[in-house]
């Protein structure tokens, strides 16, 4: 006699009944491998990282920040200087050591590309100066 909830073993198909076993066999790996520190490791990462999302999402500098990375400009930006970065920590290691004095100096200001780093670094200060006066002047 046979109930519904029986199954009989010959009626299912053999690659179906390795599946099971395989399924089964990963159950009960995964279960042997959670040992109560893994659980108590797992659950202690899980608990600091909520924690880390919630203030990171709470602060509203970085929220800031993400808002303005996610324009196309600023992804170009940051494309070009970790271009930069690298580029400069291939020539720099390369290069003898500065003489340094004036007269290297002058050459150096001779480069195009160093006056358009002073003036974008002087675009950021200028910016940055602005930004924190402004933030102050309001009480933020």
């Amino acid at each position: 006699m046979t109930t519904q909830t029986e199954v009989r073993l010959d009626a299912i198909p053999t690659e179906d009944l390795q599946r099971l076993v395989e399924f089964a066999q990963l159950v009960t790996a995964a279960r042997d491998a959670m040992s109560d520190e893994i659980v108590h490791r797992l659950a202690g990462a899980f608990s600091e990282g909520m924690t880390l999302l919630d203030r990171l999402t709470r602060n509203e500098g970085l929220m800031r920040l993400l808002q303005v990375l996610d324009r196309q400009e600023s992804q170009n930006f940051l494309i070009a200087l970790s271009d930069a970065i690298h580029r400069s920590s291939q020539e720099i290691s390369a290069a003898p050591p500065a003489v340094g004095g004036i007269g290297c100096t002058l050459r150096v200001m001779r480069d195009p590309g160093i006056l358009e780093g002073l003036r974008l670094m002087s675009l950021i200060g200028k910016h940055l100066s602005h930004s924190l006066r402004e933030q102050h002047h309001h009480g933020g």
